[in-house]
C-alpha cells in the first residue's frame, strides 16, 4: 500500500492495495437505510405489544396481555370443540358399536394412537410390533380371544396366565422329546416320544387334544409356530417346558403379567384402546 492516493478525485480513504484496489467511502444505499430504521421500529413496537423486558421481580408484560399458556389454552378449546362430538358418542356407545361407525372408528384410532403409545407401547412395542417377552398385537394370534368384547376385557381387568414348571416332573430326555413335538407342531407335524410325554403329563388338559389351547384359560395355540417368548424355537420351547410361566415354586419361571388398566384408565380410554387394537390385529 502507498501513502499516496492515485485516485485523487474518487472518494476513497487513500488506502489501495495491487494496483486499483481501494476502499471507497459511499454512504449506504437509502434503501438499505430505510429497512435499517423500519427493523428498528418493528422490534420497539414488538417489545411493546408483546411480554419483553424483564423487572425487579417480574417481567414487561406487553399491552396485549398475550402469553404462550393463554395463546395454549385457546387453542385446545378449539380441538376440543371439534373433539366433543366425538367423545359425546364415544361415551354413550359400546366399543362394538363404535367399530360399526366407520367414521367415529376412524376418529377413535387416530385418538387412541397416542394413549397406546403412553400407555402400551413400552410392553407391545409401536404400532403393536411387540417387545421381546411380550405378544405381537398386530397379528391375529389371541390368547384369550381377539373379538372387540374380549380385548376390552382384557385391557381392562389385565390378564395373569400359568403354566407350571415341569423341570422337576419330568425328566431331561421327557423334556427334550416334548420340545420336539411342540416344535413339529409349529410345523405342521408330530413327534411320537414327544406326543406320547404331552398325552402322560396332561398337557393336553389345558392345550387341548388337538394341541390348539383353550382361550377361555389363555393356553397358547401350539400350531400354529408362534412364540410368546424371544428368541422362539427349540430353545424357548424347552426353557418353558422347565421352568413355566409365572410359577412361583420355580425362581427361573417366566413372568408374563398383563396390568390391570380399569384402575389407571377411564372407560372411554379403555374403549378406544379396545378400538384401536382390534384395529391392529384385524379381531377375531
Amino acid at each position: 500500500m502507498s501513502d499516496q492516493n492515485p485516485f485523487p478525485g474518487e472518494n476513497n480513504t487513500g488506502h489501495y492495495w495491487d494496483g486499483n484496489l481501494r476502499e471507497l467511502l459511499n454512504p449506504i444505499p437509502k434503501w438499505w437505510m430505510i429497512g435499517f430504521w423500519i427493523s428498528i421500529a418493528i422490534f420497539i413496537g414488538y417489545t411493546i405489544w408483546y411480554p419483553s423486558w424483564p423487572l425487579i421481580n417480574t417481567h414487561f408484560k406487553g399491552v396485549a396481555g398475550w402469553t404462550a399458556m393463554n395463546e395454549y389454552k385457546e387453542d385446545m378449546a378449539k380441538i376440543e370443540a371439534i373433539r366433543a362430538p366425538y367423545e359425546e358418542s364415544i361415551n354413550k356407545m359400546s366399543a362394538a358399536q363404535i367399530l360399526a361407525d366407520d367414521q367415529l372408528a376412524n376418529y377413535t384410532v387416530r385418538s387412541a394412537k397416542v394413549l397406546f403409545g403412553d400407555k402400551c407401547a413400552a410392553c407391545h412395542g409401536t404400532g403393536g410390533a411387540g417387545n421381546p417377552g411380550y405378544p405381537v398385537l398386530a397379528d391375529d394370534d389371541w390368547l384369550y380371544g381377539g373379538t372387540i368384547e374380549k380385548i376390552q376385557e382384557t385391557i381392562t381387568i389385565g390378564r395373569q396366565g400359568m403354566m407350571p414348571a415341569h423341570g422337576s416332573r419330568l425328566s431331561d430326555q421327557q423334556i427334550s422329546d416334548l420340545t420336539k413335538h411342540v416344535v413339529a407342531l409349529g410345523q405342521g407335524s408330530e413327534d411320537a416320544a414327544g406326543k406320547a410325554v404331552f398325552m402322560s403329563a396332561g398337557c393336553f388338559a389345558c392345550h387341548g387334544m388337538d394341541a390348539k389351547g383353550n382361550q377361555m384359560m389363555g393356553s397358547a395355540n401350539l400350531t400354529d409356530g408362534i412364540y410368546r417368548f424371544a428368541p422362539g424355537g427349540a430353545d424357548s420351547v424347552k426353557y418353558t417346558i422347565a421352568h413355566g410361566v409365572n410359577d412361583a415354586s420355580d425362581a427361573k419361571s417366566r413372568n408374563a403379567v398383563m396390568p390391570v388398566f380399569g384402575k389407571m384408565l377411564d372407560e372411554n380410554d379403555i374403549k378406544k384402546l379396545a378400538v384401536y387394537v382390534y384395529k391392529l390385529g384385524g379381531g377375531q
